[in-house]
């Protein structure tokens, strides 16, 4: 039976090549039109895992996400780095001069925009998706419609790359965690990240007390977002993504602060994603 994959968006989306990346092709996605649908399918056994984006090298954290992960029972049981690589896709036998209009998500468009305004002639249409303009274009056979989506929905569409890899900036990427109902006790070798949630008393210093503290114990910290807690006056949570190289350290390093903190929650612990 086919592991079943939430994620955000249509097929052919990048969530769907970041899954497929990390749990191979012989998965069955299960289409979510927001990432709290991604939370609530995982959590209520719909699906297997869960796959959300987290924070891109470009335009930063995704904040609304880190939010859910606070509020949701889920555990973060990995991580994958995907390389955002953007095409210009058509009917099959049409080309470049064929086309009147553009359509795709609006970040995909602003992605494309030095080698889109070459192009004056065409014709801008935001859309919901990537992966859905590159539907729209086969379900309506649109001869004069281009559209701009990874490499996976022109497969999947059967739709020629008339213009690959379009993006401007070339090292564009985005981190995608891998959600689970339960924690991950099975690496093929020691894990090395982890992921948790921590508050600090409005007192000066505490939370430079907690950051050394984690230092001295040879831990890289790769990622601290802080969020103003509801109806607390100038208090804050933290997220925080730890990088050792033995479970040992963040074990001791755990062991030092959970005394100096509040309601620290540990997300999941995994081994550090590749880049693909």
């Amino acid at each position: 039976m086919l592991l079943k994959i939430a994620i955000q968006g249509f097929e052919g989306c990048f969530h769907q090549i970041a899954a497929r990346h990390y749990f191979g092709k012989g998965i069955a996605i299960v289409p979510c039109a927001t990432f709290s649908e991604v939370s609530r399918n995982v959590s209520e056994e719909k699906a297997d895992f869960g796959v959300m984006a987290i924070e891109n090298s470009i335009a930063g954290s995704i904040l609304p996400n880190y939010h859910l992960l606070q509020r949701s029972s889920l555990f973060v049981i990995g991580e994958i780095y995907l390389n955002i690589r953007q095409h210009l896709m058509m009917m099959p036998g049409q080309a470049l001069e064929d086309i009147q209009e553009v359509h795709s998500h609006p970040m995909a468009l602003l992605q494309c925009m030095d080698y889109l305004e070459k192009h004056p002639q065409w014709r801008l249409v935001e859309t919901e998706d990537t992966a859905l303009s590159a539907r729209m274009v086969r379900q309506h056979r649109s001869k004069h419609v281009a559209a701009i989506a990874g490499k996976l929905a022109a497969e999947l569409f059967e739709l020629d790359v008339v213009a690959p890899n379009i993006h401007t900036e070339k090292k564009n990427y985005t981190r995608f965690l891998i959600l689970s109902r339960k924690e991950n006790n099975q690496f093929p070798q020691e894990p090395n990240k982890s992921s948790l949630y921590f508050q600090t008393s409005n007192i000066h210093g505490s939370l430079a007390r907690v950051l050394t503290l984690i230092a001295e114990e040879g831990i890289n910290l790769s990622k601290l977002q802080s969020f103003p807690v509801p109806g607390g006056e100038w208090q804050y949570y933290f997220h925080a993504d730890m990088e050792f190289g033995r479970m040992d350290q963040f074990r001791r390093a755990l062991e030092l602060i959970t005394p100096i903190t509040e309601k620290l929650r540990v997300l999941g612990v995994y081994q550090q994603g590749k880049t693909v």
